[in-house]
């Protein structure tokens, strides 16, 4: 687990595939439901991990992810219950005490921003994959934390050393980005990301750069796996 000192009163988590009770290609801490692991294994996996974090997990939120721009408020719903239909949507934002937020990767990039201004703290969990990043959900993360001072930490996902992609993803991503987040075929998702965090207003950027798809002691990688693995991700609420 990789903690990220935020500014406030936070509690902020980026998990890694280490320290659950899944096997085979999910060992050992995966927290995807929806992945072909053994359900109750997951939710022993989300318990253990709410625990350490000392987050509550019959309050936490977590949602059906789309790979799009769209954050929503969390409220209290449960992340124990297998089967359950999470609303549709790539982030979370809270600035309730005590309301935990998740979101699951496996190669995107799990992004938490955090409101600076400790009289007035909230936070917001990001799924941050290459379709959400240019259709706007760094942006859509920050503007719903209001106006105010912005910190933000981005954790493991796939690094410019294995992220192959085609023309129709670097092109957009130069026009966006400009040419260096592309380089011999492969984006950076990490710059492109801490980029976008910049021009939303965020002054402070902390990254892991960890790959997760070479690093596979440590984390699950949809990519290098071809599918058949579990998920990481980050888990947060306001202290």
């Amino acid at each position: 687990m990789i903690r990220w000192e935020a500014p406030g009163p936070y509690l902020v988590a980026f998990s890694t595939r280490v320290g659950g009770v899944s096997e085979g290609p999910y060992e050992s801490r995966n927290l995807g439901i929806l992945t072909g692991d053994d359900p109750q294994r997951v939710v022993e996996n989300r318990a253990g991990l709410a625990d350490e974090v000392g987050v509550d997990p019959n309050r936490a939120r977590m949602g059906w992810q789309q790979h799009g721009p769209e954050v929503r408020k969390a409220s209290p719903e449960g992340i124990l219950t297998p089967g359950t239909r999470h609303e549709p949507c790539d982030g979370w934002w809270s600035d309730e005490p005590g309301q935990a937020m998740v979101v699951l990767t496996a190669d995107c990039l799990p992004v938490a921003i955090a409101r600076a201004d400790e009289d007035r703290p909230a936070l917001a969990v990001l799924h941050v994959g290459w379709r959400g990043l240019l259709g706007g959900i760094v942006a859509n993360g920050v503007g719903m934390l209001g106006g105010g001072r912005f910190a933000a930490a981005i954790g493991p996902g796939i690094g410019p050393c294995c992220y192959e992609v085609g023309p129709d993803v670097s092109g957009p991503f130069v026009d966006r980005f400009g040419s260096g987040v592309v380089v011999d075929g492969k984006l950076d998702l990490w710059q492109a990301t801490a980029s976008a965090l910049t021009d939303a207003g965020v002054e402070e950027v902390e990254r892991t750069d960890l790959c997760s798809s070479c690093q596979p002691e440590l984390f699950f990688s949809h990519r290098r796996d071809r599918g058949t693995t579990g998920r990481q991700g980050v888990i947060a609420a306001v202290a």
